[in-house]
């Protein structure tokens, strides 16, 4: 017996390391294939990984007779624990901060008003559709859960189908709007689960609202903290002095004990990793060596990257699971209606919150400039129709059973939203550059400089400017340093307040910054020379 099971688990291991080889094939050639059409305007990296998963999926079938599509089976664990994680740090450590924070009322009240308003569009339509259309018995829980499931955007794919220095007003909007969206989906979630809506009367709603905002409140503050700790640390104790590698360390895994935290404690791990992103790169970031500044900005886009195109790659695969496809193969037109249905919704939830917030949200911009355009409200829509691999694990966590499907409508509704990703990932996302390009002419695009000359400029973006800033915005600082000695001839605060809020604020902040928080947590102008590591003596005696 001790024999067989010995065998038995040989095998396993055998087959582990097969498809962890195929994997690492199938990931260098997705980096090989993207770059080969880096400058194509219909193919991103996420279309390519997707595609060559699919490809690699019919392989694996006809291999197997049909029995099998994956290596893997997906699983929301792996896609929540790990592959999420650094997508949306790294999102955050690189986010031109003063732009986000501009619009971060407009952000917000898309991603979260307009989630919202998203998810009961698709929850009425669904509730009603299906019944007519006699697919299963749909209880508002079910309901209410399917709309959240198909609110959520797919901000990873955001990343690559926008550029931040082409279209930074756009890619601020839909991105920042992308990450907020993801955590009210989740959070949405989440609290469905733990709610009764049957029974529901006011209590029920106003302690489902106060669960919903101190989710979201002690989601940023948990990042935040994070952040500033991870600065104070580094700070004080002069890590770099000992060991670059200590810092780079320390600043990983104490952005991961973040995300795992949040997890812990029933908190949205997408914002407190991604808030905890912004304050690294506003404070951790300026405490470590030079040597760690250039580890760090590449060692988080590089986890980032491979973690994306690994996850295009497993949503590929698993999209022709032959399980699931089996439970429906007696209704193919019922699974096809109902993506249509799905997809319509989606459209429709959509177009529902985009134009009427845009619309009250220039009521209260005062520069035409600061306006969103109907031409730029049409990307925005169009933009965020993606729905991709948070879509996916919160349907395999309401309609499967460890990966694997049970009845019949479980099985349509997983097929749905495997139909609903590829298609919106396919088309939306490969018509979103022409789209931009067609309603936005962007002219020539900025020259190439010097990848080594310009590190700082390349680096997370807050090297020169306080916490709301970015190195585009160094002119506008110092205007603001200009007028601050005209003080004097300014109106109250408050009044100054209602009528420049943005610009009070930023001002406020940047004194309260230099004031207070840099000189305890570091950051530029506020950090010891300590001696540089052997590793960057050596590199300067190189270069010199």
């Amino acid at each position: 017996m001790g024999v067989e099971s010995l065998q038995m688990l040989t095998t396993s291991d055998y087959a582990s390391i097969i498809s962890m080889n195929l994997f690492v094939a199938l990931l260098c050639a997705c980096i090989v294939i993207g770059h080969l059409l880096e400058e194509n305007r219909w193919v991103n990296e996420s279309i390519t990984a997707l595609l060559l998963g699919l490809c690699t999926g019919v392989v694996i079938l006809w291999i197997s007779g049909g029995k099998s599509s994956h290596l893997l089976v997906f699983s929301e664990d792996l896609f929540f624990i790990y592959l999420l994680p650094p997508i949306i740090f790294n999102a955050g450590f690189q986010v031109k901060k003063k732009r986000f924070f501009v619009n971060f009322i407009t952000i917000m009240s898309f991603g979260a008003v307009g989630t919202l308003i998203s998810c009961s569009i698709i929850t009425f339509g669904v509730s009603q559709i299906f019944k007519r259309m006699g697919i299963g018995t749909l209880d508002l829980g079910e309901a209410v859960a399917i709309g959240a499931i198909f609110a959520a955007t797919d901000s990873v794919c955001t990343l690559q189908v926008l550029n931040q220095d082409e279209t930074p007003l756009l890619y601020s909007l839909v991105f920042g709007e992308g990450v907020v969206n993801d955590a009210t989906s989740v959070v949405l979630f989440n609290a469905i689960k733990s709610f009764d809506l049957e029974q529901l009367d006011h209590g029920i709603a106003l302690q489902f609202f106060g669960n919903f905002l101190y989710l979201f409140i002690a989601s940023t503050m948990l990042g935040v903290l994070g952040g500033l700790l991870s600065a104070y640390i580094i700070k004080k104790l002069y890590i770099g002095r000992h060991s670059t590698d200590r810092e780079v360390a320390l600043m990983m895994l104490m952005a991961y004990l973040t995300y795992i935290l949040a997890e812990l404690w029933y908190l949205s791990g997408i914002l407190t990793v991604f808030f905890c992103g912004i304050v690294m790169s506003h404070y951790t970031w300026h405490n470590v060596t030079e040597s760690s500044r250039i580890t760090t900005k590449h060692a988080f886009a590089t986890l980032s990257f491979v973690a994306e195109t690994f996850l295009f790659l497993y949503v590929g695969m698993d999209a022709l699971d032959i399980e699931k496809w089996r439970f429906v193969s007696d209704r193919p037109g019922t699974s096809v209606i109902v993506s249509s249905v799905l997809l319509a919704l989606v459209l429709i939830g959509r177009a529902a919150f985009v134009f009427p917030l845009s619309f009250l949200s220039n009521l209260t911009k005062k520069s035409q400039n600061e306006k969103i355009s109907f031409r730029k409200q049409v990307i925005i829509w169009w933009a965020g129709l993606m729905r991709g691999a948070v879509s996916m694990a919160l349907a395999y966590n309401e309609f499967t059973m460890s990966g694997h499907t049970q009845l019949q409508f479980n099985a349509i509704m997983i097929t749905s939203t495997i139909t609903v990703v590829l298609v919106s990932t396919m088309v939306f996302g490969m018509m979103t550059k022409p789209l931009i390009r067609f309603l936005i002419p962007l002219g020539h695009p900025p020259k190439q400089k010097n990848s080594l000359a310009n590190l700082e400029e390349s680096s997370p973006k807050s090297i020169t400017v306080p916490f709301l800033g970015g190195r585009q915005d160094s002119e506008e600082v110092d205007n603001d340093n200009d007028n601050d000695a005209n003080d004097s001839h300014r109106p109250s605060s408050i009044r100054d307040l209602l009528t420049t809020p943005t610009h009070t604020v930023h001002r406020l902040w940047r004194k309260f910054d230099d004031a207070i928080m840099r000189p305890v947590f570091g950051g530029r102008g506020f950090v010891p020379v300590v001696p540089t590591s052997p590793t960057e003596s050596d590199c300067q005696l190189q270069w010199d």
